[in-house]
């Protein structure tokens, strides 16, 4: 089977944007599933990842958010990394998100946390900030299913 490469484009509120090359493993018009390898050690969401971790990154077209699944070598979960976000477009080339800083980060111990609401603009549309929060409180009350898909579909799409 031959390895295709799918491009991120992240662009950030304040107009970054930041491209990263992963290998594509599932696509339809609305969900994109790829696989990123960690080339040396680092971490995720404060979460110490070793190279050559595996993550994979889960994108919708009309979900406001994607998210990151951190894995070992045996498939066991490391982090759960959820980047709240909007204007997911899918491509057959790349996906391109708009990171609207407000991220979750779950362990496998069941810790959930909320980072970076502090980095929020203080001059942000009252409009972005409410869908902000909106798609907060529904992760926050309904995480436990989406991660237990995610799981479920990790362990089908890796050896």
């Amino acid at each position: 089977m031959v390895e295709r490469t799918i491009l991120e484009v992240k662009e950030k509120l304040n107009g970054e944007r930041h491209e990263f090359a992963s290998t594509l493993l599932s696509r339809t018009p609305d969900e994109v599933i790829s696989l990123y390898v960690l080339p040396r050690d680092g971490a995720l969401g404060g979460v110490p990842l070793a190279g050559g971790t595996r993550c994979l990154g889960y994108f919708w077209a009309a979900r406001p958010y994607n998210v990151y699944h951190a894995v070992d070598d045996a498939g066991r979960t490391l982090v759960f990394y959820i980047n709240l976000s909007d204007r997911t477009v899918i491509t057959p080339e790349a996906i391109t998100w708009r990171d609207l800083i407000v991220d979750l980060v779950i362990t496998p111990d069941g810790r959930c946390e909320v980072h970076d609401e502090e980095e929020l603009p203080t001059d942000l549309d009252p409009t972005l900030g409410a869908a902000i929060d909106a798609a907060r409180d529904d992760l926050l009350a309904n995480y436990p299913a989406l991660l237990a898909d995610l799981e479920r579909r990790t362990a089908a799409l890796l050896p």
